[in-house]
This record gives C-alpha cells, sequence and structure tokens, in this order.
C-alpha cells in the first residue's frame, strides 16, 4: 500500500471518528449513547461484521461521498486499502461499545469535551453559511490583475533531458587510469561514429540508466549534481561533454533535450487563481461578519474581576 493511499485510508476512519462524535452529540442531554443491542441482526445491506458490529451500505456510501472523486475512485480501485479501513472501522466501534458499557460518555471531563467540539462544529458551520462568496467571483478582470502582479510565481524551470556514461571511483582502478577511460569514452561519443546509447548500455557502471541506453530522464537544474550543473547549463542538445569529476566517479554527458524556462499561461493556473481568490475573499467577509458582532454592542471588561480568575490561586 503506498503512502498516498494510506493516507486516504486514515482519512477516511478519521471521518468516521467524526461521524461517530456527531452521532454521540445528537444523543439526549445526558449523553447516555444508545448502541445496538447485542440481540440486533446486522441489516442485510451490512458490508462487513466483526462480532456484534456491523457496517452498512449505508454509512460507507456516505463517508464515499465525503470524499474527492479521485479519492473515492482510487479507493474503489484498491480492494486491499479498503478492507484496511472496515477492518479499522469496525474495530472503532467496538471500542466505541466498550466505552459506553463502562460509562465514558458521563466522565465529567468528556462532556466538556462534546461540549467544545459542538461548539465548534457550529461555529465553523454557520460561519461558512453567512460568508459565502458569489458565483460569478473572481471575475475576469480580478484574475487578470493577480496573475501579472504574482508573474514570477508561475515561471516553471527549465527542464533538462539527460544521458549519462557514469564510471563510478571504486578503489579497483586508479583515479588517472579512470580519468583516461573516462575521456577516451568521451571522445568517442564525441566523433559520433558510435551511438551514445550504444555505449552507455555497455559501459557505464550506471545500471538503472544503462539499460535505457543511459537516459536519466528530464530533471532540473537543481535535481542535479552541482558539479554537472554549469556543464549542461552551456550544451547544446545533441552536444557531449568532457568527462565531469564528482565525489563518486566521472560523468560524460549527453543533452539530448532542452524544454525552456517558460511562464505557465492565465489559462494554466486559472482554477488555482480561483480557488485562492474565493477562499481569501470568504475569509475577509467572515472577519468582517465577526467584527459587525463585536462593534454592534458595546464591550465592557471587569478588569478586576478578570486579574482574580488569571492570578493563581493561593
Amino acid at each position: 500500500m503506498n503512502k498516498r493511499t494510506v493516507f486516504i485510508v486514515y482519512g477516511i476512519a478519521l471521518l468516521a471518528a467524526v461521524a461517530v462524535s456527531v452521532a454521540l452529540l445528537n444523543e439526549d442531554q445526558s449523553a447516555h449513547v444508545a448502541l445496538a443491542s447485542t440481540e440486533q441482526s446486522a441489516p442485510v445491506d451490512a458490508v462487513a461484521r466483526l462480532g456484534d458490529q456491523y457496517i452498512e451500505g449505508r454509512e460507507l456510501r456516505t463517508l464515499l461521498a465525503t470524499l474527492p472523486e479521485a479519492a473515492r475512485q482510487q479507493l474503489r480501485d484498491n480492494r486491499p486499502a479498503l478492507d484496511e479501513w472496515l477492518r479499522s472501522r469496525l474495530a472503532e466501534k467496538r471500542l466505541l461499545e466498550q466505552a459506553n458499557a463502562q460509562g465514558w460518555t458521563s466522565r465529567p471531563e468528556i462532556q466538556e469535551m462534546i461540549r467544545s467540539a459542538t461548539e465548534q462544529i457550529v461555529l465553523r458551520t454557520y460561519i461558512d453559511s453567512v460568508s459565502q462568496v458569489p458565483d460569478d467571483y473572481p471575475g475576469e478582470e480580478d484574475l487578470r490583475a493577480v496573475y501579472e502582479a504574482n508573474k514570477a510565481n508561475w515561471v516553471t524551470p527549465a527542464m533538462f533531458h539527460v544521458s549519462q556514461i557514469f564510471l563510478a571511483i571504486d578503489g579497483r582502478q586508479s583515479l588517472d587510469t579512470l580519468r583516461k577511460q573516462a575521456f577516451e569514452l568521451a571522445k568517442r561519443a564525441q566523433d559520433g561514429k558510435t551511438d551514445f546509447a550504444e555505449l552507455a548500455a555497455k559501459h557505464s557502471q550506471d545500471r538503472e540508466s544503462a539499460q535505457r541506453g543511459g537516459d536519466i530522464g528530464r530533471r532540473h537544474l537543481e535535481q542535479l549534481l552541482p558539479e554537472v550543473r554549469p556543464v549542461l547549463a552551456r550544451l547544446e542538445v545533441g552536444a557531449v561533454s568532457e568527462p565531469v569529476q564528482s565525489a563518486t566517479g566521472f560523468h560524460i554527458l549527453k543533452l539530448t533535450d532542452l524544454q525552456p524556462s517558460r511562464t505557465a499561461t492565465l489559462d494554466e493556473v486559472r482554477m488555482q487563481l480561483q480557488t485562492k481568490l474565493r477562499a481569501t475573499r470568504q475569509e475577509q467577509i467572515a472577519k468582517a461578519y465577526m467584527e459587525g458582532l463585536v462593534n454592534s454592542v458595546q464591550l465592557s471588561i471587569d478588569g478586576a474581576a478578570l486579574s482574580e480568575v488569571l492570578e493563581p490561586a493561593r
């Protein structure tokens, strides 16, 4: 399971935990949770069971609906990841049952945490509802103005498509012997009589790239060794360099292609800009709304009472 999948699985688990919390908060004022009876049988559409615990198809569909389409599709396509989430969710349900059996939700500190969580959910969802951004914002003029003002942020660095023949410094040959071999290979590659890929496949000691004729792919200069950067920056497409020595060996480089640095167009960054501008505007609306609530009535602070609270008890 890759890291991204694990992140998604635990993200769903977190959503499940929130769902459980909300369910607890919606119970009666005494906070006694009414869990499913152990005698109650699982519904027909239960997709997973663990003892007397089960996950209904409705619950799974609800949680999946909260995810972005890409994440939802990845879970559909990754059965092991989905199975792992189902296992974790059922374990959570059993844990919740144990906590309820011990009257855990009746503990004062848990009651306070539930109250605080409820308050934050209400505040967050309400402020979201009163700070909605108009559908037509930002307009084209706003987008273009922000794009032009931040144009430097949309620059894509040059991409160098590089192949190499690598001779490693491993102690089996003297440095002079290895250098001489590197210059001989470079000369053969430069005269064009022998194909570079052929030489790399035969002589390069970087076996992974050697299998591809020396091709190490497209890289930004910053992704390459400091010793080879200035050499590649001066190399013309199709040219082969003199051997470049690094701490690990000698590199004979061929620049097979170059994608120059460029600035992304407004259309390419439009969605990113729209999302950022809408989020900023919503924050501004929310802040103005909160300030309006505070400024609509007179604020009074009892300094003496406040000091009494802040001072440590004697």
